[in-house]
């Protein structure tokens, strides 16, 4: 495994998007069980991108505009979604001491639903991980698989870090509402922008 590849992944995984977002808000709003839960969700919504770029199915999002616009609308349509369950009262960063739970498998999905609507996921696995497989490999099958495992455990490490600093400040936030409303208002203001970005953008 190459250090080239694993400081390039870190960049990446550890770059804001939806997935620290959405892991940062679980934190926030539920506490660490449920960053850690968020965290796998998005985890998990990396292999659909991942399966895609290995079988060469990416290509077809890389070369069909109907393809890749479509996934990018249905992405952009449910990153507004969050933007507005995110900023209504009672929404999806609602924190307080008492806040019904929510569960598991919810969060789950909500968590690969984030990573599978991201078209740019697909095509940045289907440029990037052939960057660290050699033409000469006879395996490249299976070092793209141990690669593409490393990228997972690196994501899942790092959001699950995002969620758990988030969830140690959550008391603080529970005793300052004027403190949650502008965080509510940034986190449905982050999600727009990620929308807008993802809309702009080109295949």
């Amino acid at each position: 495994m190459s250090i080239e590849f694993l400081l390039t992944s870190l960049i990446v995984v550890a770059s804001p998007g939806t997935g620290v977002l959405y892991t940062l808000s679980a934190g926030l709003s539920r506490g660490a069980r449920a960053s850690i839960i968020a965290a796998f969700g998005c985890t998990l919504g990396i292999i659909p991108h991942m399966a895609a770029a290995i079988t060469g199915l990416a290509a077809l999002l890389h070369t069909s505009a109907v393809a890749f616009e479509t996934l990018k609308y249905l992405g952009v349509a449910y990153l507004l979604y969050m933007a507005w369950n995110t900023l209504k009262e009672g929404g999806g960063l609602s924190v307080a001491q008492d806040i019904a739970p929510r569960s598991a498998g919810k969060m789950i999905a909500s968590g690969v639903l984030i990573n599978i609507l991201n078209p740019k996921l697909s095509i940045f696995f289907f440029a990037f991980l052939p960057q660290f497989v050699s033409t000469t490999e006879p395996h490249a099958l299976s070092r793209m698989l141990e690669l593409s495992t490393v990228f997972m455990l690196l994501t899942f490490i790092v959001f699950v870090g995002y969620g758990i600093f988030a969830a140690s400040i959550r008391s603080h936030v529970v005793s300052r509402p004027m403190v949650l409303t502008w965080m509510r208002r940034t986190f449905a203001g982050a999600f727009v922008m990620l929308g807008a970005k993802l809309a702009l953008t080109d295949r």
